[in-house]
């Protein structure tokens, strides 16, 4: 078996607050292949960002990794002092970040920032900067090299995000993570940058962590879909198998209140009833219980298993034992 780009085993991630310890990501498994696409979708708050600012150990001070292993290319990236993870992240591990405005240096020229980031790289000034506009054109923006001295806000929204995208396959890295990169743009130009993103990975054949609550990005542009829910992944396996075959109830709520699937116009869109609940004191059993329509009484004493539905495809669900 090809050995994974990224290997992440039995992850927990807790919050240190004054009201108590949250437990942001419990028993997190996941694996993104090599030159494979992998999707985490989910609900705002279910810890999508956790785990990959887990993933490059930029956590927020009172986060604490309690468990688990996150191995980038068979190294234990756990065991990785702070100068050793500076020499991996931008150059073998890049991201995306979900706003290109403040992702950007606003003091900086585009083509300084560029440059800046290839100082591994032992080439001249001039050779950076051609390389910068090489891929500056390669995610379509024209008249590259002169656009070099243009400052941040002189893009639109859009070229900013082709920006840091540019940016970030610039080192050609291993592994390119995008946090919701499509969420402060509009439905056009988001899938101007979804249709780039899928080009630019078959040309570079990096593998990808693709962060969103988009149903309809994640079907376009991924291989493989996470779903997460209150800091667990409580579905996980092939686009076809989680759009055709949703096993976890969760998973199918979510695919029922994508309002593309809406035929008739309405007023209202559909919700999933009930509140997340508090993970400081999680309940017992099921995650998912409260706001389940298909709850049974083993459902609130005991944590579901994870149930194999196929060659790749798992959910955690008491109801797929039944």
């Amino acid at each position: 078996m090809t050995q994974p780009v990224l290997d992440i085993r039995n992850l927990c991630v807790d919050y240190h607050t004054p009201k108590g310890t949250v437990q942001a990501l419990r028993h997190i498994h996941l694996q993104v292949p090599p030159a494979k696409v992998v999707g985490l979708v989910g609900e705002s708050g279910c810890g999508k960002s956790t785990l990959i600012s887990a993933v490059i150990r930029l956590m927020a001070e009172n986060a604490h990794v309690a468990a688990g292993k996150i191995r980038f290319m068979g190294l234990d990236l756990q065991g990785f002092s702070a100068s050793e993870l500076r020499g991996i992240r931008g150059r073998d591990i890049s991201m995306v970040f979900q706003d290109p405005m403040t992702a950007l240096n606003p003091v900086l020229t585009i083509g300084r920032q560029m440059v800046d980031i290839q100082y591994r790289d032992g080439l001249s000034r001039k050779k950076k900067r051609e390389r910068a506009a090489r891929m500056l054109e390669r995610v379509g923006i024209s008249d590259a090299m002169s656009r070099l001295d243009n400052y941040p806000h002189q893009f639109s929204g859009g070229m900013r995000q082709r920006i840091t995208i540019a940016m970030a396959l610039l080192v050609q890295p291993k592994l390119l993570i995008a946090d919701e990169p499509t969420t402060a743009l509009d439905a056009t130009l988001e899938v101007q940058i979804i249709r780039l993103l899928k080009d630019l990975q078959t040309d570079f054949q990096c593998a990808i962590l693709f962060i969103s609550h988009h149903l309809n990005v994640i079907a376009e542009l991924c291989d493989y879909v996470g779903v997460m829910y209150a800091g667990e992944l409580v579905e996980k396996g092939t686009v076809r198998d989680i759009f055709h075959r949703p096993g976890h109830p969760y998973t199918r709520s979510l695919l029922e209140c994508d309002p593309s699937v809406i035929e008739a116009p309405t007023r209202f869109l559909p919700t999933i009833p009930g509140d997340i609940p508090s993970l400081i004191d999680l309940p017992s059993g099921c995650i998912f219980q409260d706001r389940c329509a298909k709850v049974m009484p083993v459902c609130r004493k005991t944590p579901p298993p994870a149930v194999h539905l196929g060659e790749h495809h798992t959910a955690a669900c008491h109801f797929l034992e039944e």
